[in-house]
């Protein structure tokens, strides 16, 4: 059994609490084995003593015949230990990898389940870290890559916590033992076909053989790389400060690419990336992404569009703009009874309008004229272009029309770009 600190799990965990605002609960991500089941066993009295609310979440994979063997065991435990638990199931897609599929489902599973606010408590140790950073050095991922799991991160309303990132499994089978804690041994553990368990079998055994200390060193490494990320996003999100444009008339937020081209070319990869971070998008594969930069200097009106999974870049009149892809629109227009609560493809329209003449919502076709109150009559067409709002999104804006008068150009759910003179919408 390897040497450990008198309660030192359990000071790690009261640490934890220490950073979760009063009031929050503490989920533990159950999922049967030995690592996650002595986190849940020692949370209970630390928990308790803390007078906190504690509950447990097993996200049932349903990936091999002993998941169902997984839940019964979590249920039991829980039972034993008098812990609420939920169990969800999830449906995984393995397209693109089953290790990757099953992470991105349980994510989904945690953020649909837990409540906002709440704090998820996850088992991984140092061990776990090493294998991470190894895995990212052989993927040739860069500095975030090889910074592995942070210990705390927070991410759509919830915060996840590795109370334990800094300790060897060896001191967790130490502990379980230590309290005749039962577990249950996943099969898919011994799989050589799956890259982490190559490296758990047959490639970490011979280094911890030569270096017996690897996994403190690797996971030493990965929290410096952790550090200088932060560091590096701290300098990037200032400087992209001085790199935003003003806002147009929708709010899209844009950054002067012409500025961004000027700067070295690893320093536009480290400014994209963390926008995309800061706007919650995924970060384009390296081709992708100097594919992009490549396009920074093209002409105000060249059009450029790069697609990747998750996300889009656009850039138009020497702005770059990141965002969600894109739905493509279908063909469309109907009836309005000026009523609010209108359904269009872009969401209900949250805006009234009272008319003595039937109403109809609809795409705009070209050659709308809309007679502004102060302006007279202009050019639907012209004062997209005058607002400088970018072509795809002109796309997506929705005509008011009493026959063949445009009587308003809305943006749903309730914004009005212009109306026409004596026209009152009322949101």
């Amino acid at each position: 059994m390897a040497p450990q600190l008198p309660n030192q799990l359990e000071r790690l965990l009261n640490d934890a609490l220490v950073e979760t605002p009063p009031g929050r609960s503490i989920w533990v991500a159950l999922s049967g084995g030995l690592d996650s089941a002595l986190l849940l066993t020692l949370a209970v009295s630390v928990c308790r003593q803390a007078n906190r609310p504690l509950r447990a979440i097993h996200i049932h994979h349903g990936l091999q015949a002993a998941a169902d063997d997984f839940e019964q065991y979590c249920q039991a435990l829980c039972k034993q230990l008098g812990v609420p638990l939920s169990v969800v199931r999830v449906t995984v897609d393995a397209a693109g990898g089953i290790e990757a599929a099953a992470r991105q489902a349980r994510y989904a599973a945690f953020h649909e389940h837990v409540p906002s606010g709440g704090t998820v408590w996850l088992a991984q140790h140092q061990d776990d870290q090493a294998e991470t950073f190894l895995l990212a050095a052989l993927r040739g991922s860069g500095i975030r890559g090889l910074a592995g799991m942070p210990h705390c991160r927070h991410a759509h309303g919830l915060t996840f916590v590795r109370p334990w990132l800094s300790i060897a499994r060896r001191c967790l089978e130490g502990r379980a033992h230590q309290i005749g804690l039962e577990w249950r041994e996943d099969p898919t553990n011994s799989d050589v076909t799956l890259d982490r368990n190559r490296l758990r079998h047959d490639v970490l055994p011979l280094l911890k053989a030569r270096w017996p200390e690897m996994a403190g060193a690797f996971s030493h490494s990965a929290k410096h790389a952790g550090e200088a990320d932060a560091l590096l996003s701290e300098y990037a999100q200032a400087e992209l400060e001085t790199l935003r444009t003003d806002a147009n008339s929708t709010d899209l937020e844009s950054i002067d690419a012409l500025a961004l081209a000027t700067r070295s070319r690893p320093r536009q990869r480290l400014l994209v990336r963390s926008w995309c971070q800061q706007r919650l998008l995924p970060t384009p594969p390296q081709r992708r992404l100097e594919t992009l930069l490549d396009q920074l200097t093209a002409a105000p009106d060249a059009g450029v569009h790069v697609t990747w999974p998750g996300a889009e870049a656009r850039v138009w009149q020497q702005r770059l703009y990141l965002m969600a892809p894109l739905e493509p629109l279908p063909a469309w227009q109907c009836a309005w009874d000026g009523r609010a609560g209108q359904a269009t493809p872009l969401g209900a329209l949250e805006l009234s309008l009272k008319s003595e003449t039937p109403l109809t919502l609809r795409w705009r076709q070209g050659g709308e004229v809309i007679a502004l109150a102060e302006r007279g009559r202009r050019d639907v067409k012209r004062l997209l272009q005058e607002a400088q709002i970018p072509p795809w999104e002109r796309e997506r804006l929705v005509m008011v029309m009493a026959e063949d008068t445009c009587l308003g150009v809305v943006q749903p759910p309730a914004r009005v770009l212009w109306k026409a003179a004596n026209v009152r919408f009322v949101s």
